[in-house]
Parts: C-alpha cells; structure tokens; sequence
C-alpha cells in the first residue's frame, strides 16, 4: 500500500510525539494502520510526505542510492535572479559538504495554493519570491540551507513531488491511495 499525504506546516512525520507540550502527529489524519513515512518532511515544512507498509518500496523511495527527486517551491525572501540560480544549479557549499548539482528556476507565486496557519510573516520592505527546486540529495533541511547559502532564506518550503509521485490537488491534511 502507498498512501500520498498532504502534510500541513507544524506536523510531526511520525505517529506519537513524546515532547512536551505534544506536537500534532500524524496520527490525526486518520491514516491506514500499519503505513508509516518513507522519508521525512520537516515539521516546519508543507505537502507531499509518501506512506506505506511496503519496507522494500520505502527504501526503493528513500535510499539515496536511488537518487528519487523530489521537487519543492520554495518562497524565498529577497530577490532571484541568475546568479543565484547558477548556483543552486550547479552546487552549493554547506557546512557538510557541497550538494549536488539542482534544477531550478523562478516560479510565480502558484495559484494553487492553501493559505498557511499562521501565515508567513509580510514584510513591506523586504521582497519575496519563489523558486521550483529539485533535488535528489536528502540532507538535513537541505533547501532551507541551500536557499540561505545563496542569499535567499527560505520562508515557505512546500514539497510537490518525489521522483512520478504529485501531491495533485489535495488539500493539507487530505490523503489518497497512490
């Protein structure tokens, strides 16, 4: 089984949560039992987060020798230009080493999107902007570093896809059979 869910911002990708206060889990989202994340999705990150009960499909999805890409938009705060997508393209210099080589490109600002709760935060003197990024590395909080490596910290990061596998039209919180 493999299960496509929306995964809204401020959400664990996993099942329980012993912190305290308890953050939301999926566990709300009245999933199939015996699914679980093939892969991560930060807490503070949006959209396409793949489950399922197969081990064999999860690291097929997950190992990085597979190199599944996995597409983002990415609002950014400041303004894209050529330079900095040179740069997200060809390789950037983290503190783990340089990653490898991306596409991107300028986005509009997607038409199709859900609004965030709590919204990003508007700053009147400060541009933003977005990218289409993909990426068939899975660091740690990798686009958020990357964009930041650049000059464009990340202030929404939403995943749209990993490898043929789309979010589609489902709403934060909605999940499908895939």
């Amino acid at each position: 089984m493999l299960i496509a869910f929306n995964k809204p911002f401020n959400v664990l990708c996993q099942f329980t949560d012993r912190s305290a206060p308890a953050r939301r889990t999926l566990a709300e989202f009245g999933l199939p039992a015996g699914v679980y994340a093939a892969g991560r999705l930060d807490y503070d990150s949006e959209g396409l987060l793949l489950l399922t009960d197969d081990g064999t499909l999860a690291n097929r999805l997950t190992d990085p020798r597979h190199k599944q890409p996995k597409t983002y938009w990415v609002q950014v705060e400041g303004v894209v230009d050529d330079d900095k997508l040179s740069a997200l393209c060809e390789g950037v210099q983290l503190n783990d080493g340089i990653t490898l080589p991306a596409r991107a490109r300028a986005l509009e600002t997607p038409t199709e999107l859900w609004p965030r709760d709590p919204p990003v935060r508007f700053r009147k003197t400060v541009p933003d902007a977005w990218i289409e990024l993909t990426i068939s590395e899975g660091r740690n909080r990798q686009v958020r570093r990357m964009t930041a490596a650049v000059g464009l910290p990340t202030l929404r990061l939403i995943r749209i896809s990993i490898g043929d596998y789309r979010l589609g039209a489902l709403a934060p919180g909605e999940w499908r059979p895939t």
